[in-house]
């Protein structure tokens, strides 16, 4: 295997083809941080804001990045053929083993947001020795119930594709103020996505089931996530009941719930500074990257993020002891926490 990477790739999955890009070569036995897109959008459109944040570089210079597009919504993708079955939440998770397998990874640390949170999620569940920590922006682990689904069915015979997605992705008062953010959305996901191919992925997601998660303790045999979990939310999201419901759900032991004040559907575009600020604690009590490398971010630190007095005893501190003893510790440093920032 190449010891770079660096590009865009079609891999083989047991369900067809995905579009993977990678951005960076591995970095001895880390893991690669995989990225997965919402609905409506493909990687360029969810992530390049916080990928190329300038602080964000502090860290990617440690990781290789794997963005995966869901298939068919990258830009320039051919339209399904009629008749094609797009594969289920369970199959989108299904595909990911064979881009870990691929590469060569290890395991991975996910960011996902919306759709891309639940499959990641999904994922985490079936292969939880590939995943060794999530980032879950915008995620609903109840399924649809039939009232949903007819008022979806309904508002999508009554408005076009791209502004049904809106709904999903941004909260009302984003959609009624009608920003450049939201205008400039509405137009790429007219234009930049295949409109087909996206109205195949939106079914998928608007029929999947609930993510089949408990509380340890709280029912016999409960399937929870074993890794950290860093669950986001914008506190002006239309995400933030399913994502309010998720963390009840998980290990309060390894789970911390961002609230991000001023910030709507779409935390990584609009708030990429606070977003990486949280993603580095993320890392260090996960123990990589300790803060020598991080003098510039640590300089940039927003208040914020020390501003609950809980935060202060539950942030992870600058990890130095090894790799091997690094998910020991979890317990210790990682406490259910709501930050508002």
């Amino acid at each position: 295997m190449p010891e770079c990477w660096d590009g865009e790739h079609d891999i083989e999955t047991p369900y067809g083809l995905l579009h993977v890009v990678i951005r960076g070569s591995p970095k001895g036995n880390r893991p690669a941080i995989l990225t997965y897109h919402d609905v409506g959008l493909n990687h360029k459109l969810c992530f390049s804001t916080f990928f190329d944040f300038e602080d964000m570089q502090e860290i990617t210079k440690h990781f290789v990045v794997c963005h995966v597009d869901a298939p068919g919504q990258q830009v320039g993708a051919s339209q399904f053929p009629q008749g094609y079955q797009f594969p289920s939440m369970e199959q989108l998770a299904a595909m990911l083993p064979s881009v870990v397998q691929h590469f060569g990874f290890k395991y991975v640390i996910g960011i996902g947001v919306g759709a891309g949170a639940y499959v990641l999620a999904k994922f985490a569940l079936i292969f939880p020795d590939l995943v060794e920590g999530l980032v879950l922006m915008n995620i609903d682990p109840n399924g649809k119930g039939w009232i949903d689904w007819a008022a979806t069915k309904l508002s999508g015979l009554t408005s076009t594709l791209p502004d049904t997605v809106l709904t999903h992705l941004f909260s009302q008062e984003e959609l009624m103020n009608n920003t450049e953010l939201v205008q400039s959305y509405r137009q790429q996901i007219g234009n930049v996505v295949n409109q087909a191919n996206l109205q195949l992925f939106w079914n998928m997601y608007n029929s999947r089931r609930d993510l089949d998660i408990n509380r340890p303790g709280t029912v016999p045999n409960a399937k929870t996530l074993r890794c950290p979990v860093m669950l986001v939310v914008g506190d002006n999201a239309p995400a933030e009941d399913g994502v309010v419901e998720c963390n009840s759900k998980l290990d309060p032991t390894s789970t911390t719930f961002l609230k991000m004040a001023d910030s709507g559907g779409l935390p990584q575009v609009t708030q990429p500074g606070k977003l990486t600020e949280a993603f580095k604690y993320f890392l260090q009590g996960m123990g990589y990257m300790p803060s020598a490398s991080m003098t510039r971010l640590a300089r940039s630190r927003t208040a914020s993020l020390t501003s609950a007095s809980s935060v202060d005893g539950s942030r992870p501190q600058p990890c130095t002891h090894s790799h091997s003893e690094s998910s020991e510790g979890l317990g210790q440093v990682n406490h259910t926490m709501e930050v508002s920032c």
